[in-house]
Formats: C-alpha cells, structure tokens, sequence
C-alpha cells in the first residue's frame, strides 16, 4: 500500500527544506570562521532557493529517467547527457536571479554588474548543480528499482497464492465425486433390498451435500462446522451399517473454533469404515477425538476393524488427497500418521498448527 500523494510531497518538501537550512548552516559557520561580516538573508535566500528549485525540477527528472530507463545506455546518455546540462544551466539561472532580485550585489562589490556575477557563479556552481542532477538521477532510479521489485515480488506471491488455491480447490473437489460414487453405490445396492433405507440414505445424502454446498469456496472452516458434516456423513453410514456401526464423537470445548480444512475428516473416516469396519463380522466401533497440543490441533480417528495389512498401509485417494492438502497449507508443520492399534484396529492421527477462526 502506497503513501498519500500529500504524505509524499510532504516528506519531500521537508527533505528539501531540511537540505537548504544545513547548507545555509554550514555557509554561516564558514563566514564566521572567517571573520567576515554577513547577514541571514543572503545564505538563507541561496541555499533554500538551490533547494526549492531542485525540488520542483525532481519531477522532470524523473519523467526523463523513465524515458532514458527503457532501453539501452545509449539511449539513456543521449537523453541525460543533454537534459543534465539544459537543467543544470536552467537551475543556477534561476538561483542567480532570484537571489540578486532579492538581495542585490554582494557587499563586497557593491559595483559589480548581474552580467559579471552570472558570470563568476556560473562557472563555480555549474558543476556542482550537474553533479545534483546525477544524485537525483541514481536516487530515483534506486526508488523505481526498488519499487518494481516490491510489485514483482507482489505478484509472484498473489500468482502463488492464486495457484495453491486452484489446487486446494481441485483436491478438494475430486473428493466429493469419490464421496458420491461409494454411497450411491451403497444406495442402489439397498434399493432393491431395503427401499425403506435406501429413501433414508437419500434423505441424508441430501442433506449433507446442502452442507457441502454452502462451504464450497472455503478451504478452511471451523472444527464446529466440520463435526457437522462429519455427523451428517456418519448419519448416512448408520443407516448402511446399521446396529453393525457404533460411532464416538468426542471434540474439546477448546477446539470447536479451530480452523482445519474442508472435508478433511470425511476420508478419513470413510477409509476406516471401508478397510477397517467393512469385513469385520461383529459390531465395530468408530471414536473420532479432537484435542488441542500445545500449538498444535491434533485430530484422530480410531476403529477397532481389521487393522492394517501385513505388508503396511497404501494411500488411496482419500489418504494421498489428505496429504497432499495438508502440505500445500502447512508445510512440514503437519503430519499424517496411519499405526496399527496394539487392541487392534487402526488409528490415524493429523496433527497441525491450532488457529482459531476470526
């Protein structure tokens, strides 16, 4: 975010100001060092006028620099190797003007004419008023380059963010069709079967995608709203598993303002019940905890299913899209851990920075 144009001018007028009374200062201390007779007037009228005049020429300056700056050195020195000189004459010129208007001939030399004063200032300051432009010249420049930078390095960080989000959203997306292929599945299986079951499942089905709905540009929302999908998800699988499926929903207080992401729980979840709870003949338990560790959101899914397979577990879409999310928004910040339970079962664990919703 840039100054107000008014700040800006402000800052620049003092500079400048600030610039003019140093040199007058410095013009009284060599006079008086030197014994000589002065009077105020005369190094406040030079200096601040040398000033003022460079203040206002900074502007064409730097119009000349854009023009010198988009293209070659020789471009750049045959536009300010002339502006230099034009301006720099341009500048004592009017120095030397205002101040014999002003303050008339040196007392020194009461008689001297403007010709002959122009003279022998133009020939000590000119150098000097040149070497002025150059200074301004290279400040501005440092300005420019230095701004430029600061919006290239704006932009790359929006085309980052902007890409992270186009990729959020594609992950997160493709878990809804997964999502809607497995419980329609579970639907026309119960069709036939159990209709009563199969219009409940609907029902719910339903409803959870109105949840889904309402939150589909959100990347992040809070714990709260993610047990609530999380409810109507399992209230779905109840129906399908029937008195085969007990399931434990257990959030600290401390965490219900936490955000996670989206739908991170879902697959999760969803993976217990299909390779943990699915092939098991007696009544499985599912015990989903949230707790806050430190500085961190610890998040935990347990079954008492089948448990891993010998040769150790495989991400499928669910857990790879899992973890794939949880990197591209935390960095190494965040882990996903699949352990075999040693009562049996399965546990997978994520663990990321807390931070709560505004």
């Amino acid at each position: 975010m840039t100054a107000p144009r008014w700040k800006i001018w402000a800052l620049v007028f003092v500079f400048w100001t600030l610039l003019g009374l140093s040199y007058t200062a410095s013009s009284v201390i060599s006079m008086i060092s030197e014994g000589e007779v002065f009077t105020w007037t005369r190094p406040f009228t030079w200096n601040l006028t040398n000033a003022y005049l460079w203040m206002l020429l900074t502007t064409v300056v730097a119009w000349l620099g854009n023009m010198g700056g988009r293209g070659s050195w020789r471009r750049f020195w045959a536009v300010h190797l002339p502006a230099s000189i034009v301006l720099a004459t341009l500048q004592v010129m009017l120095v030397l003007c205002i101040y014999w208007t002003v303050c008339g001939p040196p007392s020194s030399r009461p008689n001297i004419s403007f010709g002959a004063f122009s003279r022998m200032q133009f020939a000590y300051n000119f150098h000097l008023s040149w070497l002025t432009y150059g200074v301004i010249l290279v400040v501005l420049r440092a300005i420019d380059s230095q701004r430029r930078l600061r919006d290239e390095r704006l932009r790359n960080s929006q085309l980052e963010t902007q890409l992270v989000q186009s990729q959020l959203q594609t992950l997160r997306v493709q878990l809804q069709p997964h999502f809607l292929f497995n419980t329609l599945n579970a639907i026309s299986a119960l069709a036939l079967a159990n209709p009563v079951q199969a219009r409940q499942m609907i029902a719910r089905l339903s409803d959870f995608l109105r949840l889904t709905l309402e939150e589909r540009h959100a990347q992040q929302v809070p714990l709260s709203r993610e047990v609530e999908f999380l409810t109507c998800y399992l209230g779905i699988q109840q129906v399908r598993f029937q008195d085969r499926l007990s399931t434990h929903i257990d959030v600290s207080a401390d965490t219900l303002r936490a955000l996670v992401p989206n739908m991170i729980l879902q697959p999760l979840v969803e993976n217990a019940l299909r390779h943990g709870l699915l092939e098991k003949t007696e009544r499985g338990t599912l015990h989903i905890s949230t707790r806050r560790d430190g500085d961190n959101l610890l998040l935990r899914v347990d079954d008492d299913g089948i448990g891993l397979p010998p040769d150790g577990p495989k991400d499928g879409l669910g857990l790879g899209n899992t973890r794939t999310r949880l990197d591209m928004l935390f960095g190494h910040d965040a882990t996903l851990e699949l352990q075999r339970k040693p009562e049996g079962g399965t546990r997978v664990e994520l663990r990321f920075p807390f931070r709560e919703a505004a």
